[in-house]
């Protein structure tokens, strides 16, 4: 196979971008950095484009090596012909390979290799040749007994035994069954126990193996690992058995009724077994990729939520029995209060409560409240709610607290806070969940985060990959600042990993701050490579430098000098340079300062607003200064809400409820939709009316469409 060319013809690339994309990526250039500073030699791949890109090559060469594993175990045995050779090469998947190495692959104790030991090989080939002159087979069988094999019957079930096998390891058979089953095959589900309601509608199910989404596939498999379903893939036995006899069968010949019958036992005893398991293993790979993805898809832009700087934040972990957890924050993150309230059941010491949340918002000038969603939070929300017409100035935030516990109890938070309890650092992360998403979601493990589907049952380690690529894309793309970012965020800079993150602010405690990019080199541990990679992610606001505190690279600054003077501009007068090229021509000035054109107009993006966060553009969280409660919903109400989790068959708005209303995929527009994601994210303001209300099992149906009409 010839590698490069699949990757051209998938990605549409010329063969220069992919071959330059391949080389950098050997070279040991990290995905941020290519896609930011090598635009010129990518074709100007993005960041996800580019992750694909380096999943598929691994890929084929990973079945390329493969291949050549079987090529060579294949030749060792003598066996090795020019037909096998031209299958391996064409073969594009794995399975395709492993389909033609079965019958060479070494094999445990099986009925067909005992008959081959008693000598019953040649009587099954002569069988399965199927020539229309040859004997019955009954009386081929006869000349094979011996001591091993005492009557003509005996030599006969071995033969077919063998045939059986051979049937079994067919690569071009597997290959059609496998084809007829995602084609025609049904997934067909049936409930084992019928005292469990979360299963009910798969106790009595069956969809067609083709159509089957994800969601499903998943759900089913929970069901089945939890002793509540008994699942099957099937196929009607006249095609399959169609299929079979396609191959192997030759009409006319005596042995024709053996060959049949050794076929119908190699498909129930062999082959469907096997490749019922093959198919429900495709189904499963399948959509716990499509899972990652949408996961994937889910946590970019909630990690790319907009910071809301500027605000000394007040955060409320709320809670039953233990109370209502406080920690106050500073613009900058800094803690600068704790304390603990009772407002809610069973203490209800609502008097006590109000007096703490005054005393506070007084003292440190308050003007955000994050409100956490857990256990309580609805209560909590009503009566911080109430206290809003009091507190002028102050508005509040329902904050996800996904993770938070999880942070809270962290080897991290402990070094971070030491001196607090537990339940108090997760108030902490809250606060600073408003202020810079970003900055404090990288502290947790991203599967505990809450914007998946079935994340507990992907495979670990290509969810983890995928969504270090997202956490490792968005960081990049913000940048961070040097002089401030905590270890976690500089470990997700391209290049940096967690010592050289840790030896960077170790370097900075000592020698105090960064006064430009170039001191980086002197940071124990950080070799030329690791400065190529990350000098550009990295900001030092209020530098020596300018260009320090933008995404141009420092192997570019030379150019940037000579920007400035070709257009004859003083480094004060940056934003101007777009218009001055532009009247130049910008391929004109990218040939006289040595730099491609992609280069040169991320640069000018750059120096017209020096430290721009692209979170900027995206929609500001809503401070809400209402609260309702589910009992307040009416059917048909149109109302305004937050996406908060998008899935394949819809999407999870928050309205202000406390619970979160689904949006069908068939609610979200008229035109048709493959998946919720193409018209919806995290994070995204949206109009919805409300189509059903079932507050006993809080549930909640919502439109987009319907509201997008009125």
């Amino acid at each position: 196979m010839n590698i490069l060319q699949a990757l051209c013809q998938q990605f549409s690339l010329k063969s220069e971008y992919a071959q330059n994309t391949i080389s950098l990526v050997d070279e040991g250039n990290t995905v941020p950095f290519i896609a930011r500073y090598r635009k010129e030699l990518t074709g100007s791949m993005d960041d996800q484009l580019l992750r694909d890109f380096c999943d598929r090559l691994e890929y084929l060469r990973s079945l390329e090596k493969r291949r050549n594993e079987v090529r060579g175990a294949i030749d060792e045995q003598g066996k090795l012909t020019d037909d096998i050779v031209t299958a391996l090469e064409n073969a594009t998947i794995l399975a395709e390979i492993e389909d033609i190495y079965r019958p060479y692959k070494p094999k445990r104790k099986t009925r067909a290799s005992v008959a081959r030991a008693k000598g019953l090989e040649p009587l099954a080939l002569d069988i399965l040749a199927q020539e229309r002159n040859s004997a019955l087979p009954f009386a081929m069988a006869e000349k094979y007994i011996t001591e091993e094999v005492l009557t003509a019957e005996d030599a006969l079930s071995g033969a077919k035994d063998i045939i059986a096998e051979i049937a079994a390891d067919s690569a071009e058979l597997r290959k059609r069954l496998r084809n007829l089953f995602f084609a025609r095959g049904l997934v067909i589900t049936k409930g084992i126990s019928e005292d469990d309601n979360v299963f009910a509608m798969y106790y009595d199910y069956k969809e067609p193996v083709e159509k089957i989404p994800g969601h499903r596939v998943l759900a089913i498999n929970r069901g089945e690992r939890e002793e509540k379903l008994k699942v099957s893939v099937e196929l009607e036995l006249e095609y399959a058995m169609n299929a079979v006899n396609g191959v192997f069968l030759v009409q006319g010949s005596p042995c024709t009724d053996t060959v049949r019958e050794a076929l119908e036992d190699a498909y129930s005893r062999l082959i469907y077994p096997s490749v019922e398991r093959e198919i429900r293993n495709e189904l499963t790979a399948a959509a716990a990729e499509n899972a990652i993805k949408v996961f994937a898809q889910n946590l970019r832009p909630l990690l790319m939520q907009p910071p809301v700087g500027g605000h000394v934040v007040m955060a409320i972990d709320p809670g039953f029995r233990t109370g209502c957890k406080i920690a106050v924050v500073d613009p900058t993150g800094r803690l600068l209060d704790t304390g603990v309230i009772y407002p809610v059941p069973p203490h209800n010491r609502l008097e006590q409560a109000e007096r703490t949340l005054d005393a506070l918002l007084k003292k440190h000038g308050v003007t955000a409240i994050a409100i956490g969603n857990g256990t309580a939070g609805r209560e909590t929300e009503q009566f911080v709610a109430g206290l809003l017409p009091r507190w002028r100035g102050v508005s509040y935030v329902v904050v996800n607290e996904s993770g938070a516990s999880v942070y809270s109890a962290s080897k991290l938070a402990a070094q971070e806070f030491p001196q607090l309890d537990v339940s108090l650092r997760s108030a902490v992360s809250l606060a600073r969940r408003l202020q810079d998403p970003l900055a404090e979601l990288v502290k947790i493990d991203p599967k505990a985060i809450g914007v998946g589907q079935y994340q507990h049952d992907m495979p670990s380690k290509r969810l983890d990959e995928a969504l270090h690529g997202v956490v490792e894309d968005c960081v990049n793309a913000v940048g961070v600042d040097l002089n401030t970012a905590s270890p976690s965020l500089l470990e997700n800079i391209a290049g940096i990993n967690g010592s050289i993150a840790k030896a960077i602010v170790q370097y900075r405690e000592e020698n105090g701050m960064f006064n430009d990019r170039a001191a980086l080199k002197k940071v124990p541990r950080l070799g030329p490579k690791a400065f190529e990679q990350c000098a550009g992610f990295l900001r030092v606001r209020n530098g020596k430098n300018l260009l320090d505190n933008t995404g141009v690279h420092p192997e570019n600054y030379s150019a940037v000098k000579n920007l400035f003077k070709i257009c004859n501009v003083d480094s004060k007068d940056a934003a101007t340079l777009e218009k001055i090229c532009k009247a130049m021509g910008i391929s004109k000035c990218a040939e006289k300062i040595g730099v491609g054109i992609p280069t040169l107009e991320d640069i000018l993006k750059e120096l017209a607003k020096p430290g721009r966060d692209p979170r900027e553009d995206l929609p500001v969280t809503v401070l809400r200064q209402d609260v309702l409660d589910i009992k307040d919903l009416r059917e048909g109400m149109i109302l305004s809400g937050t996406v908060r989790n998008v899935i394949d068959f819809g999407a999870f708005v928050d309205i202000g409820v406390h619970q979160d209303g689904l949006v069908h995929i068939s609610q979200i527009c008229d035109k048709f939709l493959k998946h919720p994601s193409e018209i919806l994210k995290v994070g995204d303001i949206v109009k919805v009316k409300v189509l059903s209300i079932d507050a006993g099992k809080k549930r909640i149906g919502l439109s987009i469409k319907q509201a997008d009409s009125k």
